[in-house]
Order: C-alpha cells, then structure tokens, then sequence
C-alpha cells in the first residue's frame, strides 16, 4: 500500500483521535495531509510550499480551534482556513481525518457523480451541498444494512474508486450488478455507469449547525447566505476547476490514486451500491437519461477551489 496513502486513510485518523478533547495536527501531519491531497487532484508546488510556513503552534492551535467546532463543519472550515495554503478542499481533507463519520472529502470525482451538483465550485458553499448529498447517501444506504457500516468518508472513497476503475480498469466492474429501481433493472452503456442527469445548481448554503446525536450524522442544510470569504484565497484561487488527474499505478509520487486489494473500497459491489445511492435524485424521482460518457461539468472559474 502507498506510504501517503496508508498515513492518510489508517495512521492520521487514529493519532488524531487519540488525542482526546484536545484533538489537533501537527505541523508535520500538516506537510504530509497536503503531500496527499495533491496527489488526488492537479499538483501545485506553490501550496506545498504555503502549508510548510505555518509554524507549529498556529497549526496546533487552529486545528484544535477546527476540531471543537465539530460537528459544525462551516465554522470548522473557517478555522482552518486561517492557516496558509489550506482552502476548502485542504481543509475539507483534514476534517474527513479528524471526523470520518461527519466530513467527505471534497473530490472531484465524487462532485461529479451527484447530478444534482452541475459546477465544480470550491467554495465552503459548495462543500456543505455536496456534503447533505453525501448525508443523505449514507442513511439510505445504512437503511438497506443491518450493520450501520455506511459513513460519509467511506462513501466518498466508494464514488472515487468506481470512477478510478472506470477510467482505468473498467473490467473490473464487469461483475457489478445493474442498478435496479421499482423492480426493474438499468443496463447502463458503460461497464455499470449510473446515468447522470444534470441539474440546476442550487444556489444557497447551510449554517450546519444541528449537533449529532444518538449515532445520526449532522444535518445540513442548505437555506443560508454564506460568506464566501471563508475560502483560502491561496489554495482556491490556485485549483481551479478541471478534469481530475488520476495517475496510473506505477508513479512514485502519486500511486495512492490507484485501486488496491488493501482499501476498503475496492470491492466493487460496495463502490456500486454507492454510485446508485448517490445517483438517486432526493425526491425519490427515477433517473430517466442514460448517457455513455458522464456529464461534462461547467467550471466556475470566478470561485476557484
């Protein structure tokens, strides 16, 4: 398994939690979060740079001012973004270590895979639509399940694996079973692709602000004006919108964007029940389109990631 990958998905989530009511990063933790997420979008060495001059008492301090806003994820972000070189995305990629049962990563990949999300915008806004879609996911899914093993991380890392092994091993999904709905299976075009059927963006946000309890995710929902001005101007304005790099098994530098027999995700039954949850319009509507390629994605360039 990839060194970044294995520090990221198993030994950072455990040293954060072990920390208690004083959950934090360290600087170090910091360095290598950032080495990882570039590896999972496109690469640019000046935020590399950014996150290593932060000095480690800010990072200390502003992770654990970020962790204790938990389950607020909004004014978690803010938090965050206070440190250099961490935008939305960064940001989100702490809170998905620290609170894997609250907080997705934001990936392209997963973006793309709600039909409901037109644009890929890299803003807080943008983040907490994309987590109520995931939300919702995950408690359709653990209704289907009798052990509750669904959580907003785990889904996140199901949508990137299909689309990974979509793009690179179709085969693998050979054996995936057709989506079925109200009784009926959908042969879909591609190697078990749901179709997508874009949809108007929708243009609020969400204050995200109702605690979990007995077990149940935080609700979000999406009804408030948000202060774009929470974004990290100098990771968002870098990433800007475009089609997501993934490397092929075999680069030194960037082989945790590959499938392997070790994640949780690989095994493509799990990585299917994820694309037909998430694929399935809120309301219950039957997705009626069935496209060979997935939708292209409108990049906004005016907020940028």
């Amino acid at each position: 398994m990839n060194t970044l990958f294995s520090r990221y998905q198993n030994e950072l989530p455990k040293k954060i939690k072990s920390r208690g009511k004083d959950a934090h990063l360290i600087h170090e933790e910091l360095v290598q979060t950032m080495k990882w997420k570039q590896t999972r979008g496109k690469f640019y060495p000046q935020l590399s740079y950014l996150v290593k001059v932060n000095t480690p008492r800010a990072v200390m301090m502003e992770t654990k001012k970020a962790f204790k806003k938990l389950p607020n994820l909004e004014q978690a972000i803010t938090a965050l973004s206070n440190l250099k070189g961490v935008g939305t995305t960064m940001a989100s990629a702490l809170l998905a270590a620290a609170a894997p049962d609250q907080a997705p990563f934001m990936a392209d990949e997963c973006l793309m895979a709600i039909p409901e999300i037109e644009g890929i915008d890299y803003t807080t806004k943008e983040y907490l639509k994309f987590v109520q879609h995931i939300h919702t996911t995950v408690e359709r899914l653990n209704t289907e399940t009798t052990n509750g093993a669904w959580l907003p991380h785990t889904v996140e890392l199901a949508l990137w694996t299909h689309y990974v092994a979509s793009e690179f091993q179709p085969d693998l999904l050979d054996s995936i079973p057709a989506p079925v709905e109200n009784g009926t299976a959908h042969h879909n075009q591609k190697n078990g692709e749901t179709p997508l059927k874009p949809q108007e963006a929708d243009q609020s946000s969400d204050d995200s602000t109702q605690d979990s309890a007995n077990g149940k995710l935080p609700t979000v929902t999406v009804d408030a004006a948000l202060d774009d001005t929470t974004t990290s101007f100098t990771e968002d304005s870098l990433d800007k919108p475009s089609t997501p790099t993934v490397v092929r098994q075999g680069d030194e530098n960037t082989n945790d964007s590959v499938v392997t027999s070790d994640s949780a995700t690989d095994d493509s039954t799990v990585a299917a029940a994820a694309i037909v949850a998430c694929n399935k319009p809120l309301q219950e509507e039957e997705t009626t389109s069935s496209l060979d390629e997935p939708p292209a994605k409108k990049s906004k360039l005016e907020a940028e990631k």
